[in-house]
């Protein structure tokens, strides 16, 4: 099974936003998931972080040196 999600920011009217959710807000992108699972560099981008809301608390998702992941809160 293969589908493509929807990636965008919050509305830029939104006046609590941080600078990490306006820099989402600057464009809409979309990444293909198949079988539960997300090729990483589609969803950096060619960048080294990025930034996961999940409920009320905000996660850095960054790629280290060595090419590894770093899930931090």
């Amino acid at each position: 099974m293969q589908f493509e999600a929807e990636m965008s920011g919050a509305s830029p009217k939104d006046k609590h936003n941080t600078d990490a959710d306006a820099a989402a807000t600057k464009h809409e992108r979309s990444v293909v998931i198949a079988n539960n699972r997300i090729d990483s560099q589609a969803l950096f981008e060619g960048g080294r972080e990025i930034v996961i809301g999940h409920g009320s608390d905000i996660y850095r998702l960054r790629v280290t040196a060595q090419n590894k992941l770093i899930l931090t809160k």
